[in-house]
């Protein structure tokens, strides 16, 4: 009897080892750095005598489209996008690149309006059926302390990627908000993050895109500074992809850093591992760019995989939206 019973406890823990071991392998195989391939050299989204930034990509009838920042490169990056920021179209055959410059899609329009001279940090969806753009922007008519705009987040909508597009007339919500990341619920519901200007991180819901958008939480991580964030689903926990911006959370500055939450609202915690990509950049002939600043981490979701990272890229001298490829790509369910 008792030796049955042992070999049932050994039989038992040899179980018990090996489930926990497959839970482990399957939490390291959502992975992003260990995953991260090199490219090559003329890759991405650039353009002479502009800086570029935050380039967000969709993949529509086999073209790769991508929406990015750009403002003249006449002062030190990136004092000027405050009052010269506009938003850009870009293509490209395959999501590496390299992309080429269509039009500006968000651009100075009336005074009058809250988007009226700068828009900044693109983030193209598709819901139901029509291309939504979000982004932040200002008028200047409401200038803070340190003699900035006051920024806040809208949104443009399109029937067709190639526009045209239709701007709001009003932002979603009207106080200070950048780095806007959504979530769109199977409900249609939307789940929307955004930052102030001191990186607190707020949560806002509302039953559809046109709201109404109300705050749920106004405080996601008091630990840390946070700031340029992209949320997805797998298997039904909420991820957040986000720039660490003083290292609080990987121990590097602004490092990429990835949480985790069951709800997409509260209860965030760091996912093991934290760390989603340093700022090394390597090429396919083996060389290393060592970036000055490397921020906006975007991901593409092709077939509920994700299979490239975006970032900004700031060499010290040039900057430009960097695709990157995830090998193999990460398997994700209900996006």
């Amino acid at each position: 009897m008792f030796s049955s019973f042992r070999f049932f406890a050994s039989r038992h823990s040899i179980l018990v080892v090996a489930v926990l071991m497959m839970a482990c392998k399957i939490e390291q195989d959502q992975s992003f750095a260990e995953r991260i391939g090199p490219v090559s050299k003329n890759s991405g989204f650039r353009m002479d005598g502009y800086y570029v930034w935050g380039g967000s990509v969709i993949k529509v009838d086999g073209m790769y489209h991508m929406f990015a920042s750009r403002w003249p490169s006449v002062s030190q990056f990136p004092a000027d996008y405050f009052h010269s920021s506009e938003i850009v179209h870009a293509i490209s055959k395959s999501p590496e690149g390299p992309y080429n410059f269509q039009k500006v899609v968000i651009g100075e329009r009336d005074s009058v309006y809250w988007d009226s001279n700068m828009a900044h940090n693109p983030s193209i969806y598709k819901i139901d059926g029509h291309y939504v753009l979000f982004y932040n922007a200002s008028d200047f008519s409401t200038m803070r302390t340190e003699n900035r705009p006051l920024r806040r987040v809208g949104y443009a909508v399109a029937d067709n990627i190639n526009g045209p597009w239709k701007r709001q007339d009003q932002p979603v919500l009207n106080v200070e908000a950048n780095n806007p990341a959504l979530m769109i619920e199977q409900d249609r519901s939307i789940k929307l993050m955004y930052r102030d200007a001191s990186l607190r991180i707020y949560i806002a819901s509302a039953p559809s895109l046109k709201g109404p958008y109300s705050i749920v939480n106004d405080n996601v991580w008091p630990e840390a500074k946070l700031e340029d964030f992209y949320l997805f689903k797998k298997d039904g926990n909420y991820h957040l992809i986000c720039e660490d911006n003083v290292g609080a959370l990987t121990g590097h500055e602004r490092w990429g850093a990835h949480l985790i939450s069951p709800n997409g609202i509260d209860r965030w915690e760091k996912h093991d591992p934290v760390i989603v990509y340093d700022h090394t950049i390597e090429y396919k002939d083996g060389s290393l760019l060592n970036c000055t600043r490397r921020e906006r981490p975007q991901l593409l979701i092709e077939n509920n995989e994700i299979t490239y990272l975006f970032n900004g890229i700031y060499d010290g001298t040039h900057s430009w939206c960097q695709p990157v490829p995830l090998a193999p790509p990460i398997p994700v369910k209900n996006h």
